[in-house]
């Protein structure tokens, strides 16, 4: 049999709310220990109760689970430089696709004027007067660049015979 999937709301009847609690925090001090257990690690967890004025309860107790949080303080604090934030992590990835963008659009434009070069060769149109003359020097050098391809592959045929 399964469970029905519980819809996440605020539960209005304190009773309800109550007894949620107590077995959802019994829960996750179960998870908690597991995972402290299965995984080797050290962990901890503090619930408050807000059904109660008593303080919060702590797993595994208060001064265990002090000794994780200074652990943790202090290797946060000397590791900082070597750990990453959000805000490095999206910064190094929005400069790696730019510089991705960069590239695609240089090859692009080395295909389009590679095109142009083929349509221009193929039909004796003269080429359109829009062209920069950043434009034209590109398209001198894929035309030298494509007349070397040529000349080496007529020598490598020749070598073959």
């Amino acid at each position: 049999m399964t469970r029905k999937k519980v819809k996440l709301a605020y539960i209005p009847d304190d009773s309800a709310r109550k007894a949620t609690f107590k077995k959802r925090k019994r829960g996750i001090l179960k998870k908690v220990n597991e995972l402290s257990i299965l995984c080797g690690i050290e962990a901890c967890a503090i619930i408050s109760n807000p059904f109660e004025s008593e303080e919060a309860e702590v797993w595994p107790d208060p001064e265990r689970a002090r000794e994780v949080i200074e652990k943790y303080s202090n290797s946060s604090v000397i590791d900082e430089s070597k750990n990453m934030n959000q805000e490095s992590f999206m910064l190094q990835r929005i400069a790696k696709a730019k510089e991705l963008l960069k590239k695609k659009r240089k090859e692009n434009r080395e295909k389009e004027m590679l095109l142009s070069m083929y349509k221009y060769m193929k039909s004796d149109q003269e080429l359109p007067d829009n062209m920069t003359v950043a434009d034209l020097k590109q398209l001198d050098n894929l035309i030298d660049q494509s007349m070397k391809d040529i000349e080496i592959k007529m020598v490598l045929e020749d070598d073959d015979e």
